[in-house]
């Protein structure tokens, strides 16, 4: 009986010496992924704003909680609005490089059957009215903004 006991005993701490391994978080995430993943997600839950007509109605409104702005836009006024009403009402603004970027980020492309995608819109800006859930991209999204206002 003896050795029938110890034999579960050593299954069992040889799955918990496996399970650490297991679990050991992957390399920290990034503020890109991090907004890749969060923009994804208030996507599902109808909490994003696409455009600046749209966007600046968000942001005019007190609706937005977070605002992306395309670094390559061609038109310096709409630039110069979306970061004024951010500033006014003291929504946070992250900088994209590339407008096709955030366009495929806000899910305006096509999905080939590979999942790759395809026929992507240009999006000057994008406004978060609604996180959808709270997942770990959010929080890494949330530290970010807290490091970069103090």
């Amino acid at each position: 009986m003896a050795e029938e006991d110890s034999k579960p005993i050593v299954a069992d701490s040889s799955a918990e010496a496996e399970a650490p391994a297991v679990e050991a978080p992957a390399e920290p995430m990034t503020k890109i992924e991090a907004l890749k993943k969060v923009l994804t997600k208030a996507r599902e839950f109808d909490g994003l704003k696409k455009g600046l007509h749209e966007v600046a109605k968000a942001l005019d409104s007190g609706k937005a909680r977070l605002c992306c702005l395309a670094a390559d836009v061609d038109v310096p006024h709409y630039t110069r609005l979306v970061q004024a009403l951010c500033t006014e009402q003291n929504v946070p603004l992250i900088m994209v490089d590339e407008g096709m970027e955030l366009g495929t980020w806000c899910g305006l492309c096509k999905l080939d059957a590979e999942g790759v995608p395809r026929k992507t819109v240009r999006c000057s800006s994008a406004a978060i009215t609604d996180w959808g859930l709270e997942t770990a991209a959010l929080d890494v999204l949330r530290q970010h903004l807290k490091g970069v206002s103090k």
